[in-house]
């Protein structure tokens, strides 16, 4: 017969009070996820609405009003030649605003393409409250000004981190020559779930942004950009996505490549110019 080892009472008391010590802190973090998830998200700045920016390119600068609560900054960076070959729809990251991604305007203005940027409510100089649906709604409406100069089969859709879910959903709904998306990520809650495996952070998270259910119906060619070397979007993250591409679509790996310097890589240059060359 097995005899029970029974553990002193006040041992059994110190394993009780650490699963109740380990209990309240999963809740204060689960707590914190659910209430503060925007602090985490987004990290933006703002700029005052009678700042004049000082770019290195040329720009003409709108403030689109949507209604009382909502405006909307862009920016559109000009090519040097009168007549542009079409524009690129740029969707930033989560951090900032429009005047800490305009260094890449760049790459594109020099190969014949004006760049439109948006701040999103709350960034920069645009006015309004976060949802994921607004982020959309700003995405179309930046949309719908771009057609109003350009053919569909001028327009570009890029999306940088955070501006990836929202560039895949706009060319799921719209037609364009190409979606461009650097650092993208399967979806906010797989990401989410990188960081906390214990949670149900599909319950706890408003944003979903899911990358992946836009990508398989989307008729312009795709092309991604990753980092092996990224931080905070892992790569095995981004790299879901491949499953999901057509042959047409490519996914390109910038080995050592991190969060925010895939920029400075000859292979991110090269893949970049010959793909705004066609």
């Amino acid at each position: 017969m097995t005899e029970r080892v029974k553990l002193p009472v006040s041992r059994k008391r110190k394993w009780i009070r650490l699963l109740n010590i380990l209990l309240v802190i999963y809740l204060l973090i689960g707590v914190a996820a659910y209430f503060f998830q925007d602090r985490f998200l987004f990290h933006p700045e703002i700029i005052a609405k009678e700042k004049k920016f000082n770019f290195s390119v040329p720009y003409k600068e709108t403030n689109v009003v949507l209604d009382e609560a909502y405006t909307m900054d862009v920016v559109q960076f000009l090519t040097d030649d009168s007549l542009a070959k079409g524009v690129v729809l740029y969707f930033h990251g989560n951090r900032k605003n429009i005047e800490w991604y305009a260094k890449y305007a760049p790459a594109f203005t020099s190969k014949g393409y004006e760049v439109w940027m948006i701040d999103y409510p709350g960034f920069g100089k645009s006015s309004g409250k976060l949802t994921e649906q607004i982020l959309y709604d700003y995405a179309e409406q930046l949309y719908v000004m771009a057609k109003a100069k350009y053919n569909a089969d001028n327009i570009i859709i890029y999306g940088k981190s955070l501006g990836t879910g929202i560039a895949a959903w706009l060319a799921s709904k719209k037609s364009a020559k190409r979606l461009i998306l650097e650092t993208p990520y399967y979806s906010i809650t797989s990401l989410a779930s990188h960081y906390l495996p214990v949670y149900p952070v599909g319950r706890l998270l408003k944003y979903k942004l899911p990358t992946y259910a836009h990508i398989n119906i989307i008729n312009a060619p795709i092309t991604i950009f990753h980092g092996t070397g990224d931080n905070v979007i892992p790569y095995s993250n981004a790299a879901k996505l491949k499953s999901l591409l057509n042959p047409k679509d490519e996914f390109i790996t910038i080995p050592k490549g991190e969060h925010n310097n895939l920029s400075e890589f000859p292979l991110f240059k090269e893949k970049l110019d010959s793909v705004l060359a066609l």
